[in-house]
């Protein structure tokens, strides 16, 4: 099994930490499918933008990024420490092509095979599971 943990602050830091703490995973298990890195890291870049950009706290929002990757599946927890999401996870359908806004659930779901929110004491946790496709 391979593993990447990274802290972050969002602001100063960006979405570029993800990439990179990705890259560090991608290097440790060198086997993965492309389309699986492609669809894992989509929702995953997807989950911080939103806690970026919706996410509130009265000081900056601390998070912990957790990932890991066996031969079965690649796996991202993330925990912040921004208020509460107001968030429903129950499944749903793209949005038609001219709404501005609601795609980023639909395509989280999309992309992964288990998405998951909850709050414990002062931190809301995302988990994504994406399985992984068999070696050619």
């Amino acid at each position: 099994m391979s593993e990447c943990t990274i802290d972050f602050r969002t602001p100063p830091d960006e979405v570029g930490v993800v990439h990179s703490a990705l890259e560090t995973l991608w290097a440790q298990e060198g086997d993965v499918d492309e389309t699986d890195r492609m669809m894992f890291e989509t929702a995953l870049v997807e989950i911080v933008s939103n806690v970026i950009q919706h996410g509130t706290s009265a000081t900056t929002i601390i998070c912990n990024l957790r990932l890991s990757a066996n031969e079965a599946a690649l796996k991202a927890v993330l925990e912040d420490t921004a208020s509460p999401a107001r968030i429903d996870l129950s499944p749903r359908d793209m949005p038609d092509e001219f709404a501005e806004t609601g795609r980023g659930l639909a395509l989280i779901q999309a992309l992964v095979d288990d998405f998951d929110y909850h709050r414990i004491q002062d931190r809301n946790i995302w988990t994504i599971t994406k399985l992984r496709h068999a070696a050619p």
